[in-house]
């Protein structure tokens, strides 16, 4: 696909296509909105209903080429639509979801998408990462809880599921430590340094006195929010160690430098 800039994207994606390409004809932009409904429900299946439908719309231009009224054409696909659910409904059967399956279901759908060996690579990655935040037996989990970072330098052989939090960056200081068991973390999006205001203002002083006093209630201010972090690092670890005698790390993720 070539956009209007100029970009160049290549893809074999059914449902990604239909979303670039622009369609002009109503017919196939018929088409293409039944496809991307089909995406939406079962995440598959975009090609094949193309497909299927190219087929349909084929046989019924050789009946009207015949002289039969379109209505009647219609009125069969209905009818063979109806028969289709019942014979479905007829023979289907409700397996055990366990691991093994969705395991199967996941191959079978990277396959379409990807490599092979990398569909083979990664399915195990994509299964237990949903299982990873499934709550109880809730049917639609939030997909939401997943991130997907992509790492510098690396191949797509490389990929891996981690179970936890990835940061692309790393601590804020050489000398603090790489590696902390039995810790607790605190997430938080604070800014830990001073930002201007978001509308537009200005500080005015007349001597160098009156600037070091602004600085220096600059520096105050957030040293009392550093001083809170502090404060709950040594309430929850002193009050861990005191009741079972075990040392505890803490680690604070800030969102905000």
């Amino acid at each position: 696909l070539v956009s209007g800039a100029g970009d160049i994207k290549l893809t074999k994606d059914g449902n990604v296509l239909l979303h670039e390409m622009q369609i002009q004809h109503p017919t196939a932009a018929m088409i293409a909105k039944a496809t991307t409904a089909q995406d939406d429900v079962t995440g598959d299946g975009t090609t094949s209903t193309v497909l299927f439908i190219g087929e349909l719309l084929k046989q019924a231009d050789l009946y009207v080429s015949e002289g039969v009224h379109p209505r009647l054409i219609t009125e069969g696909f209905e009818h063979a639509s109806a028969k289709t659910l019942e014979l479905l409904e007829s023979f289907k059967q409700s397996p055990s979801i366990n691991r093994e399956l969705l395991c199967e279901v996941a191959r079978t759908s990277l396959r379409t998408k990807l490599s092979e060996k990398l569909a083979d690579h990664i399915t195990e990655c994509v299964v237990d990462a949903v299982l990873a935040i499934r709550v109880g037996d809730e049917l639609r989990p939030d997909l939401h809880m997943i991130e997907l970072q992509e790492m510098q330098h690396e191949s797509d052989m490389d990929t891996r599921l981690v179970r936890g939090l990835v940061l692309d960056h790393g601590g804020r200081h050489p000398d603090m430590p790489k590696t902390l068991r039995n810790a607790y973390i605190l997430t938080c999006s604070v800014s830990l340094e001073y930002e201007k205001t978001e509308v537009n203002s200005g500080f005015f002083y007349k001597s160098a006195a009156e600037r070091e006093r602004l600085v220096s209630s600059e520096r105050e201010f957030i040293m009392r929010r550093v001083q809170k972090i502090v404060d709950l690092k040594k309430k929850v670890c002193d009050d861990a160690e005191k009741m079972d005698g075990k040392k505890r790390g803490f680690v604070v993720i800030n969102q905000k430098v």
